[in-house]
């Protein structure tokens, strides 16, 4: 069983990152793109969890080392494989 942990900037958080990467897209033509936000996924892979003490852990494990709780916010998803 997998935990994929999505981490992003906070809204109103400076990005950078998705701001050159929209800068790049828009010269590419595409003209629509408004904001682009830059962010990270993490696998991690568990055994002898359920589903849902997984997704317990993974939000443990977002808010004491993944995301950086004052500038990024995450999700949390369990994929059984």
């Amino acid at each position: 069983m997998r935990i994929r942990v999505h981490v992003t900037p906070r809204q109103g958080v400076l990005d950078p990152q998705g701001k050159a990467v929209a800068g790049g897209l828009r010269s590419l033509g595409f003209d629509e793109v408004e904001l682009v936000r830059v962010g990270r996924v993490i696998d991690v892979t568990v055994s002898g969890l359920t589903a849902e003490q997984a997704l317990a852990r993974g939000r443990q494990m977002g808010r004491d080392l993944l995301a950086n709780g004052v500038v990024e916010d995450f999700d949390v998803h369990v994929i059984q494989d």
